[in-house]
């Protein structure tokens, strides 16, 4: 499955991140933290850009050896309808994040402002279109436009808000739940709990999380560190386009419906916390590519809304 496997990507890039960092705010300033010395670090800006080299390099070999084994000529398909776009959005969120992982590296080593955007987000877009170039030679795949397209808009929501607003107002976070649908077909949706958080659509959510004290016109004394998170998931599904007939230990037919979910639920920001350093902050942020948990709002068409007080209840 080609959304885990840039996911296990995704895991091994942020090993490479010391963090992200916060800016000023735009509408309701906090103290000016403490910021490093400009101009680059030559150690530091070595040592990522060789780490980064090694990475990309390593990493599109392996892929090649484990997963495209076979080589067929250059093709397209359309997988647009498949998955409820669970992996479109996954695309999105790696997209976003290896864009914001780019530039904290760069900006950590010293690099000015607007070269490390570019640069963040040249670098995921490099790294994407890699792989799709890959998958469009691989057998039993193709290359996919949507996941260009939804590769384009992660990186564009990134390099978007760090040119125009200096930060970012609305951030991409990933959550995971465990379900009941993997044993139906393990191989598809894996067996282990790590391979469910990487295969299983069912039990993944992407968060849009957007910081109240910038994107509204509150006080001094309004946390900063406050999100708003709007969630998307989706459930039933044991098949990309439709689910295959199955059946339990008994021999009774099993169905699903397949559906869509909707979540709303507060989040903390801890990188815009002002006391710590900016190293710190940005170790901070990179860890926050996943979503605390805190109580949510649910809705959805088969079960209506529903509330959880902490943590999604499994599927």
């Amino acid at each position: 499955m080609k959304q885990g496997m840039r996911a296990w990507v995704l895991v091994g890039f942020s090993l490479l991140l010391p963090g992200q960092s916060i800016r000023a705010q735009v509408l309701t300033p906090a103290p000016a933290p403490v910021t490093e010395q400009p101009g680059i670090r030559q150690g530091r800006f070595i040592g990522v850009v060789a780490s980064t080299a090694a990475f990309y390099t390593i990493t599109l070999l392996l892929l090649r050896k484990q997963w495209y084994k076979k080589k067929v000529p250059f093709h397209s398909f359309n997988d647009n309808r498949e998955w409820l776009q669970m992996d479109k959005v996954g695309h999105t969120a790696t997209a976003y994040c290896m864009s914001r992982g780019g530039y904290e590296l760069m900006r950590w080593s010293g690099v000015n402002e607007r070269a490390s955007i570019l640069t963040g987000g040249l670098l995921a877009l490099l790294f994407q279109t890699t792989l799709e170039v890959y998958d469009g030679h691989a057998d039993g795949w193709g290359f996919s436009k949507g996941d260009m397209l939804a590769n384009v808009a992660g990186t564009a929501l990134f390099v978007g808000q760090q040119y125009g607003t200096g930060q970012q107002i609305v951030s991409m976070k990933y959550g995971f739940r465990k379900t009941i649908f993997p044993p139906y077909r393990p191989n598809l949706l894996g067996k282990t709990t790590g391979q469910q958080m990487l295969k299983d659509y069912n039990g993944q959510q992407y968060w849009l999380s957007v910081n109240l004290a910038s994107a509204l016109p509150v006080g001094p004394s309004f946390p900063r560190w406050l999100n708003l998170d709007v969630g998307y998931s989706g459930s039933g599904m044991t098949g990309g386009h439709e689910n295959p007939r199955m059946v339990d230990a008994v021999g009774n037919e099993v169905k699903f419906e397949r559906h869509r979910q909707f979540f709303i639920s507060p989040d903390a920001d801890l990188s815009r916390i002002s006391t710590f350093s900016p190293s710190l902050q940005r170790f901070i942020g990179t860890a926050q590519f996943f979503k605390i948990p805190a109580p949510s709002l649910e809705f959805n068409r088969v079960k209506g809304f529903r509330f959880h007080p902490l943590i999604l209840p499994r599927e």
